[in-house]
């Protein structure tokens, strides 16, 4: 606000600062250079201040505020202003988050950002053809990334690049950057010792144009490893117990530091599994410290001189002697046994070694039709060695997988690095078929032909989500998360009731063995194989870019301004739908077949909470229409109500918004007419995204209120017009009968957060702060 209100745009200025050394951020942007001093130079204020030891966290966080002398400072209240260092953003999130920067006029972007096109790759035959068919079906959406990224200094990573995150860790992500990214598993950094928050959209826009990025001071969980790993235990092991202790919303408003002498004993690649799968319990995100297996990564990837600079500036990259956290979870890596967890929920956490029993027990399918390796998560050189290890033992005694088996590299540094290592061709030799540099099954872009829809059946992946439908939109699927040799394991074994730990195989010549616990290399011997140069550089001068957006595109549209508050409160909203149990943002805005619509609001919204189960009649995608009595789709129904210049509402239960980070479940809401999201809590990031389209995310100041409206009720907010930081509004309930009663909700809006709900948007916001300086 400060710098739009005073005409001044802030642009990366890290190079002035920067004067013990000059190191670029990335091979990518050789002028845009690590400002360690001014990080230092912060901490040091903040910690004059506060006269404490400081976390890790605590040191990167404050250590990028855009006033840190005047700034208030307190754990889980206040609202911090933050200058993150560079935005990183994926194809499906990039095209409302460019459609929304255009929409703000302004010319190039403020700080080093990039695009990646990793969604929209769907699995289907196998990595090349996959690819093209992807390119093809996509061309349009493809050309508006391309040339707005070039328009406005994005660098645009090509479609079969890899997926986003793991380029970020080979790239971008260094010890005590602050990275903020349009995906909800952008914690993945934090391997490399970075604050990497996964945000909407709009958010990431709020960096790319300059202006100061809010987030509400994180509390911080100490996670201390004890131990070492070693057997068939693995990394992910690590945060698949943590997620069992903390469950899906143990973590929300913290930030998850690990610490400790087992911290050593796991790889830096490894590290980034346990923080990219942070994002399921809830936390902000997850951090380790600077450590040698964090140097040897940067140096196998080119970047030693990051590293030489980081051991300089050491001690502003590991936690403070004596600093205390919020809450400290202790695991002794030593004693950790291999754990799956699911289905339906990724904090639902069994040992490997009881899995088959319970499964029994519960009635889940035990027989693994489809194993998958690879994701965001799971998909580093250390994951395929140890995942081939396994391969190869099976392959001597002339076995292959029982279960159908996918391999999804998570780069193309990656994909090039086992070929020529022979991973890959093991990986196929025991029945696996790899598929494109790509998010794929992990995320719905999977065109599953082995099950039909409503077959129950069960799937074993590396993957980090496991919500109903979420892979293969079949209701029926009971998928499971565990470590790539785990899945790799079980895919030989092809059920859940075997335990590599303890139990036998029968190769093909009838003699029973077993696995060994596998072993390879956390990085190659050799360089790695950078294989096909993916990225396109923005040009120095983008000004003259023509970027495409055809007035009858289905894929692209451009965005309108949401209408203003009008000042009154918000009377006689129907409820479009009362939400009963878990509703994540796949329920609210579903991902698979509609990844393509990601760009068109209008088109997107027709899936608006098509997944969401009715309380009213326990059907997904059936509501009644107050005004016909009619029960319908609950899109139609929304369209109908703003058709006929009627506000609503959602009335929803715990944890609401829980998963992905996708602003498209903000945006549709309030482009099909509804104002208020009523809900006992909210996940972090959908809780801001609504704020940002000038929704109203409200929350029952007590829970029990929640059984008190019913879907045929009218609700109203009263009290906006003194509408105020931590002061609680009202909702009056009529129902049908003519009876009535108030409750009271609380909200989280801070000063700014008010000004965005009476503009309209933050984006309406924004344009009214440039409209006053110019």
């Amino acid at each position: 606000q400060h710098a739009l209100n005073s005409g001044v745009r802030r642009y990366h200025v890290s190079p002035v600062f920067c004067q013990r050394a000059k190191v670029a951020m990335s091979h990518f942007e050789p002028n845009e250079y690590i400002n360690y001093e001014k990080l230092e130079k912060n901490i040091n204020i903040v910690r004059k201040r506060l006269d404490r030891p400081l976390t890790l966290s605590e040191k990167i966080v404050y250590g990028h505020l855009d006033d840190p002398a005047k700034q208030e400072i307190e754990r889980g209240k206040t609202y911090l202003r933050l200058r993150p260092d560079r935005v990183a953003m994926q194809d499906a999130t990039a095209q409302m988050a460019m459609l929304q920067f255009i929409s703000s006029g302004l010319p190039k972007v403020a700080v080093p950002s990039t695009i990646h096109c990793d969604h929209l790759i769907e699995a289907q035959s196998g990595g090349e053809k996959d690819l093209q068919r992807a390119k093809d079906i996509n061309q349009e959406v493809y050309n508006f990334l391309s040339t707005a990224g070039a328009k406005y200094g994005v660098g645009f990573w090509k479609p079969g690049s890899g997926i986003i995150h793991q380029i970020i860790l080979e790239n971008y992500s260094y010890p005590g950057v602050m990275l903020i990214g349009t995906d909800s598993h952008t914690p993945n950094g934090g391997g490399l010792g970075g604050i990497c928050i996964g945000v909407g959209g709009a958010d990431a826009v709020d960096v790319m144009a300059g202006i100061p990025w809010e987030l509400k001071c994180p509390k911080v969980i100490g996670v201390k490893l004890t131990g070492k790993l070693s057997g068939w235990t693995s990394p992910k092991d690590v945060i698949l117990k943590v997620a069992g202790i903390l469950t899906v919303k143990g973590g929300t408003g913290a930030i998850i530091e690990y610490h400790g002498p087992g911290v050593d004993s796991i790889s830096c690649t490894g590290m980034a599994t346990i923080c990219n799968m942070g994002a399921e319990i809830g936390a902000t995100t997850s951090i380790f410290p600077y450590n040698e297996r964090m140097k040897k990564y940067l140096g196998k990837t080119g970047r030693a001189d990051i590293a030489a600079l980081a051991d300089e500036f050491k001690q502003h990259l590991v936690p403070d002697s004596g600093c205390q956290y919020d809450q400290v979870i202790e695991i002794n890596l030593s004693e950790l046994k291999p754990h799956i967890n699911g289905p339906f929920t990724p904090d639902l956490a069994h040992p490997v070694s009881d899995i088959g029993a319970v499964a029994e027990k519960e009635g889940w399918p035990v027989d693994i039709r489809v194993g998958l390796i690879g994701s965001c998560t799971n998909s580093s050189y250390e994951d395929m060695g140890r995942s081939a290890a396994v391969a190869k033992q099976a392959l001597a005694h002339g076995l292959k997988c029982k279960s159908k088996f996918t391999i999804t590299p998570g780069s193309e540094q990656i994909r090039a690095t086992i070929e020529r290592d022979g991973f890959a061709k093991v990986l196929r030799e025991v029945g696996g078929l790899v598929l494109a540099n790509a998010c794929g099954p992990c995320i719905g872009q999977w065109d599953r032909k082995d099950i039909k829809k409503g077959e129950k059946n069960t799937i074993v992946t590396s993957y980090n989500r496991n919500f109903t439908g979420r892979n293969d939109a079949n209701p029926e699927t009971h998928a499971f998360v565990t470590s790539p040799e785990i899945v790799t394991a079980l895919s030989i074994a092809g059920t859940l009731k075997f335990n590599p730990e303890t139990d036998y195989l029968t190769g093909a010549d009838g003699k029973k063995f077993k696995l060994e616990a596998p072993d390879s290399d956390e990085l190659p011997k050799l360089d790695f194989d950078p294989g096909q140069d993916t990225y396109q550089y923005p040009p120095k001068d983008g000004s003259g870019q023509h970027v495409d957006v055809s007035p009858t595109s289905q894929r692209l549209q451009l965005l309108e301004p949401f209408d203003k508050w009008d000042g009154k409160d918000l009377e006689d909203m129907l409820i479009l739908i009362k939400v009963k149990g878990k509703c994540t943002t796949d329920h609210i805005s579903a991902a698979g077949p509609w990844l393509k619509f990601r760009g068109h609001l209008d088109n997107i919204s027709n899936n608006l909470l098509i997944g969401a189960i009715n309380i009213e009649n326990g059907k997904a995608n059936s509501v009644r229409n107050a005004l016909t009595q009619e029960f319908g789709p609950v899109p139609d129904t929304a369209r109908y109500y703003k058709k006929m210049g009627v506000k609503w509402a959602v009335v929803g239960d715990e944890n609401y918004g829980e998963g992905s980070s996708r602003e498209h479940a903000a945006l549709e809401p309030r482009h099909l007419g509804g104002r208020v999201i009523i809900t006992k809590s909210f996940a972090r990031i959908h809780e801001t995204n609504l704020k940002k389209q000038g929704l109203l995310p409200l929350t029952f100041a007590d829970p029990a209120d929640y059984n008190k409206i019913h879907p045929v009720d009218k609700l109203s907010i009263v009290g906006l017009k003194d509408f105020a930081p931590g002061k609680p509004l009202k909702c009056i309930i009529k129902h049908p009968n003519g009876s009535q009663e108030t409750i009271m909700l609380n909200h989280t809006f801070n000063e700014l957060q008010i000004e965005w709900f009476q503009a309209g948007s933050a984006l309406n916001r924004m344009k009214e702060l440039q409209q006053k300086s110019s």
